[in-house]
């Protein structure tokens, strides 16, 4: 009897020993990462260097991850790969992280019915992005574009009318990660800054900050206005008709937030029209730009493909992002970085 229980002892501990060495092959407790995001050979050494438990999966688009994410613990996507379905699919999923910060692409009813946790890399695009608003906002006010037809048709006119920031009233609406880098470097030069958002909250390099509804208020002092705003239902079609009349007409106004904040109808009359006096687009209603849209004829506005945030740093910010967060997931912790409020959707 003796004999019997030590025997069915020792099979209890032989399988649990068996399940641990397995544990330990696949990764800590079967974990399984995911990648749809396609990042190269350096980043996946490095990640499988600092965590060497963790069974990671890399591939190059969704429709090759696909087959994988059934066994999917933690996803990292762009965000724009991801469907309800293949959330369906993917029975094990705990945590999406999304190498993006624009989230209107996510399914989120399909994630918040499974109870998915999301993040995402919000403020790594604020250094290049407030390089881009200042850097656009000189080109306007110094006359780059002008100056370089001038010299591809080797013609010398010093007489073009050149403009300072300094002394100006540049008003930002978001004032997140991106749109308090702008203020930051809005203030070395000298400039006022409004800050306009949901709250109003006080913020460091804002000379003041309002909230949305008394943006019309501060419309009339603004030499400049720069949009970092996001793409959520309270922010569709944010800027209408109204707010660029109130504007100055020698006002420049910069939208590298989303493309449905104000409808590029809106924007053409206003520069038709010569009620501001200058547009600088990085997003738009439709992307990419069709060809024969009007704004391409237009030489008091500016175009450039949706590149403010793209710098040679950022899939190194992400991931550094993602190492920290999944240190936090490892640990069993719950503070993430940027996590995502699933019903609001940012």
């Amino acid at each position: 009897m003796l004999q019997e229980l030590i025997n069915k002892k020792m099979d209890s501990f032989i399988k649990r020993f068996i399940e641990i060495v397995n544990n330990s092959i696949k990764g800590e407790t079967g974990m399984n990462i995911l990648f749809s995001a396609n990042i190269s050979e350096k980043h996946q050494l490095k990640l499988r260097e600092h965590f060497p438990d963790m069974t990671f999966t890399f591939c190059r688009q969704m429709d090759e991850a696909r087959q994988h994410i059934d066994q999917a613990t933690i996803l990292v996507t762009y965000g724009n790969d991801l469907t309800a379905d293949l959330v369906s699919q993917a029975a094990s999923l705990k945590w999406i992280m999304v190498l993006s910060a624009g989230m209107e692409e996510m399914p989120f009813a399909a994630i918040r019915e499974q109870g998915i946790l999301v993040t995402n890399v919000r403020g790594i695009h604020k250094y290049p992005m407030a390089e881009y608003a200042l850097s656009m906002l000189l080109q306007v006010y110094r006359q780059e574009k002008q100056l370089m037809k001038n010299e591809e048709e080797k013609v010398w006119d010093p007489s073009l009318k050149m403009h300072e920031l300094n002394g100006d009233t540049l008003l930002i609406a978001g004032t997140g990660a991106i749109g308090q880098e702008v203020a930051r470097l809005a203030k070395a030069f000298r400039m006022t800054v409004y800050g306009v958002s949901r709250s109003g909250r006080k913020l460091d390099n804002f000379d003041s900050c309002l909230t949305w509804d008394e943006l019309n208020r501060v419309l009339p002092e603004a030499d400049a206005v720069v949009s970092v705003l996001p793409s959520t239902p309270e922010t569709q079609d944010f800027f209408v008709e109204e707010h660029f009349q109130q504007l100055p007409d020698h006002a420049v106004f910069l939208n590298m937030g989303r493309g449905d904040v104000v409808q590029d109808s809106t924007i053409l009359q206003a520069v038709h029209n010569e009620t501001i006096a200058h547009a600088v687009l990085d997003v738009f209603n439709e992307e990419p730009l069709p060809a024969d849209h009007p704004f391409w004829d237009e030489p008091n506005i500016t175009i450039t493909p949706h590149i403010s945030g793209v710098s040679g740093n950022y899939l190194s910010r992400g991931l550094a992002i993602f190492e920290q967060n999944l240190t936090i997931y490892l640990d069993g912790g719950s503070r993430f970085e940027n996590q995502i409020d699933l019903s609001r959707g940012y």
